[in-house]
């Protein structure tokens, strides 16, 4: 598929968001780092080959990242005097790709030392990620800054849990600015990747008490998810987020929603939820890849500007693991 199929529709969507925050651009480095976004795309494809996650750990550091105070980059920093990390709060354990936003501000700083943020290394990773795997290209805009602080609580507050039900997730991403076409666009992103037993293993035994499993599993999905997850493993054997091309960007994920093959209950819940305006949205994913691709690029445009520090707001840090 072209490059130009997924840019062309999107490049209205820009423009209104260049005029309502112009100190984000894609040019914005043009003179500072003209080679940015090589040297990303350069880190990445190199750990690609070695890790088929890295895509998918990355997007989920720049959506955790972002739903947190904006796309500042807090969700890397580290323990520290005055610092209570994001990476310790339930929603982010285990998390992955910190080792490789190291590996792309190393990069970075050797040729345009002291210019790039790591809030934007996660908003241009993301979606080179996502391109190296057969996903949508759109254009990133750049020039966030990165934060002097974190915000533990608000993780807590603020992520969605993967066991939530669809009126909890509703609130949490309308205080955003985004709406339900981008919930369930943004969740395509569970097209790739893995998730831990622990984060749907609740589904299979005794869903919410009732002594058995959830009753929108598909019975024949279920045992292989019971057999990857037996009752009393420790939570932390990985399963394919996306049963049937796990490791590819496509839009199998919404017809796994419609045959009751959602991993998460925070998936299924939106084809699942009887009446719910997001199942018209499933159905029209599920039947056209193109149109999934498109709000998906829309969607992240829209996420990578929630609360981005600008001008002399912020820093840039030299470590994406602890302020300068």
């Amino acid at each position: 598929m072209s490059f130009l199929r997924f840019i062309v529709p999107i490049f209205f969507l820009i423009s209104i968001f260049v005029a309502s925050n112009a100190q984000l651009s894609t040019t914005f480095y043009a003179t500072t780092c003209p080679n940015v976004t090589e040297i990303v795309r350069g880190v990445m494809e190199q750990t690609q080959r070695t890790d088929v996650r890295a895509g998918a750990k990355i997007i989920r550091l720049h959506f955790h990242d972002c739903f947190v105070n904006g796309c500042d980059g807090s969700i890397l920093l580290d323990n520290a005097t005055g610092i209570i990390s994001e990476k310790d709060a339930a929603a982010n354990v285990g998390a992955g790709g910190f080792d490789i936003v190291d590996d792309i501000k190393t990069a970075l700083e050797n040729v345009c030392p002291g210019v790039i943020s790591c809030a934007d290394i996660l908003a241009l990773a993301s979606e080179i990620g996502v391109a190296l795997v057969g996903g949508p290209t759109w254009q990133v805009l750049l020039g966030r800054r990165d934060s002097l602080t974190a915000n533990r609580t608000g993780v807590d507050s603020d992520i969605p849990s993967p066991v939530e039900s669809l009126d909890v997730m509703r609130p949490q991403f309308t205080n955003k600015g985004m709406d339900i076409t981008d919930l369930v666009a943004l969740s395509g992103a569970h097209t790739f990747g893995r998730a831990r037993c622990r984060t749907f293993q609740q589904r299979l035994f005794n869903f919410n008490e009732s002594g058995s499993p959830d009753p929108t599993i598909n019975s024949t999905y279920l045992p292989t998810l019971q057999g990857t997850c037996p009752q009393g493993n420790d939570g932390t054997t990985f399963e394919n987020l996306d049963k049937t091309t796990p490791d590819n960007f496509d839009n199998d994920y919404y017809i796994n929603l419609q045959n009751q093959e959602g991993l998460l209950q925070t998936d299924q819940e939106l084809f699942s939820t009887s009446g719910s305006d997001t199942i018209a949205i499933v159905n029209r994913y599920a039947g056209s890849q193109t149109q999934f691709f498109d709000d998906f690029a829309s969607s992240m445009i829209k996420l990578g500007n929630i609360g981005a520090l600008t001008g002399t707001n912020g820093e840039i840090r030299t470590d994406c693991k602890r302020v300068n």
